[in-house]
């Protein structure tokens, strides 16, 4: 699926990756707040959902070649974040919904689990 067609779907805000959304896809979602979750993903183009909103979380999704980051909760990310994100190509989205409630959403679309 398109990240612009998740952007409409859950009417999220784009904070980073401007020059990637049009363009850009995902093959699957994992909605999780505990980054060693995250680290056991085997998969590419992984949307990332998570409330952990924290230098850490951009670590991670670094290290797992993870390249798109739903924040919930409405959760803002700080500037050294989206730093880093912009330095490592990454899309990041802020919603204003439940991690549950986004899941569920984008599953009704049709999006993957990873598992």
């Amino acid at each position: 699926m398109k990240i612009t067609e998740i952007i409409n779907i859950l009417g999220c805000k784009v904070i980073s990756g401007f020059d990637f959304i049009e363009d850009a896809t995902i093959d699957a979602a994992f909605s999780s707040d505990l980054m060693s979750d995250v680290l056991t993903l085997d998969s590419s183009r992984v949307l990332l959902i998570t409330g952990l909103c924290n230098l850490q979380a951009i670590r991670t999704a670094e290290m797992a070649d993870i390249k798109c980051i739903l924040f919930v909760r409405d959760k803002k990310p700080t500037e050294e974040m989206i730093a880093l994100a912009v330095e490592n190509d990454m899309v990041i989205l802020q919603s204003s919904l439940s991690l549950f409630r986004v899941s569920g959403m984008l599953y009704q679309a049709g999006v993957q689990p990873v598992y």
